[in-house]
């Protein structure tokens, strides 16, 4: 294997057991089976956190639904990440905090928000 194989390797194990300690064992599969379904393009999908929403609810602000969907913990902390460019919406980043999630967005009725380099969060329209 080659030397960035190995360190992602090394780099997956080593979230696997700080996960493991804070949250448990399976919380720590479900958040593994998230990641490789992320980065390889292949795994579960559906082990990423995920939140549904009615059309009824669009168009709502990215602020507000990231704190919604438990993202962050207020709007000013979504509006902060956003301005620092750590947010994107279905890969594309977003800077503009007044951005609105609307259903054209949507995508086989879903979107991913991604927060900084790591959290997901798949957002369902029902």
């Amino acid at each position: 294997a080659s030397d960035a194989s190995e360190i992602n390797h090394a780099k997956e194990v080593l979230a696997f057991e700080v996960t493991k300690l804070i949250h448990g064992e399976e919380a720590a599969k479900e958040a593994l089976d998230a990641a490789k379904a992320l980065f390889a393009g292949k795994g579960n999908e559906d082990a990423m956190p995920t939140t549904e929403i009615s059309k009824v609810d669009l168009p709502i602000g990215l602020l507000q639904l990231m704190t919604n969907v438990g993202l962050t913990k207020s709007n000013g902390e979504a509006r902060r990440l956003v301005k620092q460019g750590g947010v994107s919406v279905n890969d594309e980043k977003i800077s503009d905090a007044s951005f609105e999630i609307t259903e054209d967005l949507f995508e086989d009725n879903k979107i991913i928000i991604k927060k900084g380099k790591k959290n997901f969060h798949r957002v369902l329209l029902v």
